[in-house]
């Protein structure tokens, strides 16, 4: 059965850090583009990182540009997202999601999707 299962979301102080991680099962990440996005309550979802199939390529817009990272380790079938200096409008749930082909900022070319892990940015 194909799976992504997100992990790591918590609550944390504004210039606080965490890491999610997003376990794959049911098929191998190796081929595939990932992305991680996030929504807010009320607003679109959002992409915040993503990576090429190799590993070779990446995105971020440039709300989070120089505080996230999105990796992948294709040999544990997980990927990563390191979240530094968080800010309040952090605050979403965060979802990975993977993809054939080349990676995408279209949240409507993924075609696997998790649950989601609830990001919380608060003193």
């Amino acid at each position: 059965q194909l799976q992504l299962v997100e992990s790591g979301g918590d609550l944390v102080q504004p210039g606080g850090s965490l890491r999610l991680s997003c376990a794959i099962s049911g098929f191998l990440l190796d081929p595939y583009a990932i992305g991680w996005f996030r929504q807010a309550p009320g607003k679109e979802h959002e992409l915040v990182a993503t990576i090429t199939a190799s590993g070779g390529h990446t995105y971020y817009p440039d709300s989070v540009k120089g505080r996230f990272t999105i990796s992948r380790d294709n040999v544990k079938n997980t990927m990563y997202l390191q979240m530094n200096t968080l800010k309040a409008e952090d605050t979403a749930v965060y979802y990975c999601a993977a993809k054939r082909g080349a990676y995408s900022d279209l949240r409507i070319s993924y075609e696997y999707w998790g649950r989601g892990t609830q990001v919380t940015v608060s003193l």
